[in-house]
């Protein structure tokens, strides 16, 4: 037996169960995906009463072709975007309060912050739709707005759906990077602050650059996340919005597969999905280690 060799099929032999059944969730159905989206998958395929019949790109060329996909396509990254930097900022911004407050504030903030995160998308989405509500809802009534409808103007039912995104994702950005926090030695923020450093200059000359690999995961994260919402969505805006105004591209995925019963043209639009996540996922990790960072 070679000793060189042993050691190094060691660790795979552990991963090797691990390894399986994420072949079996995640590989199989990616494969599937991609298989369906080069047929032409209708209905009629789906019952047995048409024989399948092999598309090559011609979903695609027609998904790039409609005006409507890369308007749809801008929304979702406008507003993914915009949802990653508010997590992020309220995540990061309420680690740092959690080292800053006393053990009973803190706990009743992580509790808070906790139940927002184990409840369910559709639970929360239908209470903010309550609270935003035209006719019932208490925010109208404390910001006296009377019975302004926030899911009928396009911004406004964004913005609405972004609240409730943010809502639900920042615990996890908040405890991930508080217990970063916890781990940088205190005599380093003690010498930060010695030198007459600011809470923000703190943040953004000591504690970001240390917490980066730690960022790295929560942004990452949190652009899959926010890059295919689809329950907010679909709850809040019923469908997609007037007139699809506040379509994303799983929404917009759905209704082709689903609705329209295109199920070749939807797994297009999923194949899209899943190459846009990824170049954007090794995008940004290959400009992180031309910085030297070791992830």
């Amino acid at each position: 037996m070679n000793l060189r060799t042993e050691p190094a099929r060691t660790p795979w032999l552990y991963l090797a169960p691990a390894l399986v059944v994420l072949g079996g969730l995640l590989v199989y159905p990616i494969y599937q995906l991609g298989l369906i989206s080069f047929f032409q998958y209708t209905q009629a395929q789906v019952s047995g009463g048409e024989p399948t019949t092999f598309e090559g790109f011609g979903n695609y060329a027609e998904l790039f072709g409609d005006s409507q996909f890369w308007q749809v396509l801008l929304a979702t990254v406008v507003f993914a975007a915009a949802c990653v930097v508010s997590t992020l900022a309220v995540g990061c911004a309420l680690a740092v309060l959690l080292t800053r407050v006393r053990a009973v504030p803190r706990l009743a903030l992580l509790l808070a912050a906790l139940g927002a995160w184990a409840t369910p998308a559709v639970t929360g989405s239908t209470v903010w739709l309550f609270l935003f509500d035209a006719d019932f809802g208490p925010v109208n009534r404390v910001l006296g707005l009377g019975d302004h409808s926030w899911t009928y103007g396009r911004l406004s039912a964004f913005f609405l759906v972004l609240l409730e995104v943010v809502w639900c994702s920042f615990p996890f950005v908040m405890v991930t990077v508080y217990a970063g926090i916890r781990a940088v030695p205190g005599e380093v923020l003690e010498a930060a602050a010695l030198d007459g450093a600011s809470q923000w200059r703190i943040w953004r000359s000591v504690l970001a650059p240390m917490l980066r690999p730690i960022l790295v995961v929560v942004t990452i994260q949190s652009v899959i996340w926010d890059f295919k919402v689809f329950t907010q969505i679909y709850v809040m805006t019923n469908g997609g919005g007037i007139a699809g105004q506040n379509l994303v591209l799983n929404v917009y995925a759905y209704q082709q597969a689903f609705a329209s019963s295109q199920y070749g043209l939807g797994s297009a639009i999923g194949v899209v999905m899943l190459l846009i996540l990824l170049a954007v996922t090794l995008v940004y990790l290959r400009l992180l280690r031309r910085q030297g960072e070791e992830l």
